[in-house]
């Protein structure tokens, strides 16, 4: 294994040398004197032009020169190292006393001439008779341990023809080590799957073992001398790798794991390069490691695809599902499969879905009125329009693909050309359209709910795109159904939020009267968080006497329960306010119904209220509210024209929500100025997330103090003021404008409990209506005039109060200290009395009573005449 050191220098004879060594032992140590004409070189003569960590230094091959009898001429270093001894005790002695015998007697090691005897002869014996000799021997170590070494002896002519022998020595525990390693790595290197290659550093092939050789096609013998350029097909590839193996070559950085293409593209390789140094640090070259990866990399496209699909499920899933839009539902659905899915999608519908409507209950026929209602397509242009136009009327034959799909709710996959001609009936522009955009291969989806078909998906893929497959199909029926499912759900919030929207629209007023002396605006902004309308509501009510109630409410919640609850509420409101009954009475009222106003008994219900009612005759205005936002009154001012610059917002007692049970309501009372603007409003006008309500209703009294042209600009600009991305609520806005009746419009008048009152209010009432040109009227009005203060003196003791006011109508009051109300009863043929109230429930338009501070004011309606009413 181990080759011979040439040696071509003269070698040199001793002068005096023993026949023998027997007796050496460690005392010989004083002879130390170095044998005159022995070749004994210094360390630095051997290992001066010698590298440090190269693979000799690992070996540590130990040179011993002798002559032809045996005695040591040259004692190397290394071999003083390897055995103990130094060169001053070996040179000139016979190596047979070197060989092992044992312990010597006395237990003093010694050297004996002949320690096997006739092995060191034969040894020689053979040496001179061949030329050489190689085996392993078992030496004496100067400390007496053995050292097994193998030794490769060769016999040698110095220049003056004299023969020696050069042996090279190296302990056979090194090189069994070292052979195994060399195994192992040669196992290693012809049994790896792995391709495993060297290359010297001019980047060519050194060594290849069978699987790289396999891997490329040719033998490991035609790879040996070539470079990569010259094994591997591809340019491009080749070119790459070169690169990549001048740079690891150059910096020592390795490559790892680069997924690269196989040669002719039949699989994938995974190749990682690392730089070759000696033990010295001299760069040798590259090593390269090359693993089929084909299978790994199908396994991870294959793990990407289900990847990449459910994330499509989840993301067409998450933009479809949110969406409460059938016709948006169907533009992102078609959006959202373009280009991850397919070059061009359709979302076809049947139009009752997209409106809201009720499922098909009929089988689709060519009449049956469908509409494209999404599209997607990775480009635009005229024939993209013919195959799918956005909004377009669609109709299909039922024999085609596409009346089948409806018709049997199972879908169709077409794979080449000879199948798209056949989708539809021949010469269909659509189809016409789709050759020319180089579409080859195409679904066909039913959109499934609750087992009916709503609709189709088509989706295609053109060019030189991968055609649809089985797992395809798979897939997108997995998107159709979840699509299906998404947007009936979008249908259903139709037709839910314009129910509830028309519930709500029919429980509010559609227009509102505009009493003499008052002029109304108003607003009303549907939330915006789909059916979930809310309980909102507002009402102008006409009231006798000329007066007008304004209402303005909040039921708690949203959706159709509160809408509900908002009707039966207004209702009640409404009928209370016809009883003609103070502000804080009537909210009392509505409070003791209770359960009765609630959408479910088992639940709890809560309304804010604010009921005020307004007198133009008197300009008093009235107030009570039931946990409500304070009204806002707006006083006129000279320099601001229009009602504008004192806007205030009213201090009066708060009172619980309706629902509470046991609580009081006040009313106030105020004397209002002629052109105040009383202004009425829900809580979705002012607040905002993350702000407080003092915010919003500064914000309203900012606007409210601008002078504005009108009441209609001045809802429009409160509008404006609301906070953009608010939290969705219903707005109801209630402003009037409140003043007088024109002057000379009322009369009244006090009369004493005596029998002329009934006479001298007659008389003033005939003066007053020949005033007012109305004497058509006289004669029913004094009548009924003069009943109902017949009826006070009757029953009432204090003063009577007669009042007549000029308006849409004429109406008469008169009011007495008596609290109880007049009682209407069927008068007899024999009864003297008791037909005043028939007599004026009969000849009045209505009629009624209400309450007072001080009694009670029976009151009733005449309709004017045509001539005075159409002026």
């Amino acid at each position: 294994m181990w080759g011979l050191i040439p040696l071509h220098s003269r070698a040199i004879r001793p002068n005096s040398v023993r026949d023998d060594v027997d007796g050496l032992s460690s005392s010989d140590e004083a002879a130390g004197a170095r044998r005159r004409g022995g070749l004994q070189p210094g360390p630095a003569a051997e290992v001066a032009d010698s590298p440090t960590g190269t693979l000799l230094d690992t070996l540590r091959v130990a040179v011993v020169m002798l002559d032809t009898s045996g005695r040591v001429l040259l004692w190397s270093p290394l071999a003083e190292e390897m055995l103990g001894w130094a060169g001053e005790h070996i040179v000139g002695r016979r190596v047979g006393g070197l060989f092992d015998m044992g312990e010597a007697s006395g237990g003093a090691r010694r050297m004996a001439a002949v320690p096997e005897p006739g092995r060191a002869e034969r040894i020689l014996a053979d040496l001179l008779r061949n030329g050489r000799w190689d085996g392993i021997l078992s030496l004496r170590h100067r400390d007496g341990h053995s050292v097994q070494v193998e030794a490769r002896a060769s016999l040698l002519v110095d220049g003056d023809g004299r023969p020696f022998v050069l042996a090279s020595v190296a302990e056979t525990a090194r090189l069994r080590t070292l052979e195994h390693d060399l195994a192992a790595l040669d196992a290693l290197y012809d049994s790896s799957p792995l391709g495993v290659a060297v290359f010297d550093t001019e980047l060519r092939y050194v060594r290849v073992n069978e699987a790289l050789a396999r891997m490329n096609g040719l033998s490991s013998a035609e790879h040996i001398g070539r470079t990569v350029s010259e094994i591997v097909d591809d340019p491009g590839a080749a070119a790459e790798l070169t690169t990549l193996q001048r740079a690891v070559l150059a910096t020592g950085r390795p490559v790892i794991d680069l997924m690269m293409l196989a040669p002719r593209g039949l699989g994938h390789r995974s190749i990682s390069y690392h730089r070759l140094e000696d033990r010295a640090g001299r760069v040798l070259g590259i090593s390269a490691t090359v693993m089929d990866v084909t299978e790994r990399k199908e396994a991870a496209d294959k793990v990407e695809r289900a990847r990449s699909r459910l994330a499509l499920l989840n993301d067409v899933g998450a933009r479809i599902g949110g969406l409460l839009d059938v016709r948006r539902g169907a533009e992102e659905l078609a959006r959202a499969l373009v280009p991850r899915f397919s070059d061009y999608s359709g979302v076809i519908l049947h139009a009752a879905v997209a409106d809201g409507g009720e499922l098909p209950t009929v089988q689709y026929s060519e009449s049956t009125p469908m509409r494209q209602l999404g599209v997607g397509a990775i480009r635009q242009g005229p024939e993209v329009d013919r195959m799918i136009k956005l909004g377009s009327v669609v109709s299909f034959t039922r024999k085609s693909i596409f009346g089948t799909v409806l018709a049997t709710g199972r879908p169709q996959l077409v794979e080449n050309n000879e199948q798209l001609l056949a989708t539809t009936f021949p010469g269909d522009p659509k189809v016409r359209a789709t050759m020319e955009l180089g579409i080859h291969s195409l679904l066909v989806l039913p959109l499934r709910a609750r087992g009916v078909v709503l609709g189709l998906l088509v989706v295609s893929r053109a060019d030189s795109r991968e055609a649809f497959d089985r797992d395809d199909l798979a897939l997108a029926m997995e998107l159709a159904d979840r699509a299906g499912s998404g947007l009936d759900n979008a249908r259903l919030y139709v037709r839910e939020r314009e129910g509830a929207l028309m519930l709500q629209r029919s429980l509010l007023p559609q227009s509102v009267p505009q009493p003499q002396g008052v002029e109304v605006a108003f607003r009303y902004v549907p939330g915006s968080s789909g059916t979930e309308v809310g309980g909102d509501w507002f009402d102008v009510i006409p009231l006798a006497g000329g007066r007008v109630a304004f209402v303005i409410g909040d039921v708690m919640g949203h959706g159709l329960g509160a809408a509900a609850t908002m009707g039966r509420l207004r209702t009640a409101v409404r009928t209370l306010a016809g009883l003609d009954m103070p502000p804080h009475e009537l909210l009392r009222r509505v409070n003791d119904l209770g359960d009765d106003l609630a959408q479910d008994q088992d639940e709890g219900w809560m309304a804010t209220v604010v009921y005020a009612v307004y007198d133009p005759a008197t300009r008093r205005c009235t107030l009570a509210k039931a946990g409500h936002l304070p009204p806002v009154l707006v006083y006129p001012g000279e320099e601001c024209g229009f009602a504008g610059c004192g806007a205030t917002l009213l201090e009066m007692p708060s009172g619980a929500p309706l629902g509470v049970e046991g609580v009081e309501f006040e009313s106030v009372e105020l004397d209002v100025p002629d052109g105040t603007v009383l202004v009425l409003y829900t809580d979705g006008l002012v607040e905002a997330r993350g702000e407080d309500i003092t915010d919003g209703l500064d914000r309203l009294s900012t606007v409210l103090s601008r002078p504005l042209s009108s009441l209609e600009d001045a809802c429009d600009d409160l509008l404006a003021t609301m906070v953009p991305g608010r939290e969705p609520d219903d707005v109801a806005l209630l402003m009037a404008r409140l003043g007088g009746l024109p002057e000379g419009s009322t009369a009244s008048w006090t009369f004493p409990a005596e029998p002329s009152a009934v006479r001298r209010a007659r008389r003033h009432v005939r003066e007053t209506l020949a005033d007012w040109h109305l004497e058509s009227l006289t004669d029913v009005t004094v009548l009924l005039v003069s009943e109902l203060v017949t009826n006070s003196l009757r029953y009432a003791h204090g003063p009577i109060g007669v009042r007549m006011v000029r308006g849409g109508s004429l109406l008469v009051e008169v009011s007495d200290p008596l609290p109880d109300p007049p009682l209407e009863r069927e008068a007899t043929t024999e009864d003297e009395g008791g037909r005043g109230l028939q007599l004026v429930a009969r000849a009045s338009r209505r009629w009624g009573t209400r309450h007072g501070r001080l009694g009670k004011t029976v009151w009733f309606e005449l309709a004017m005449p045509p001539a005075v009413s159409g002026t």
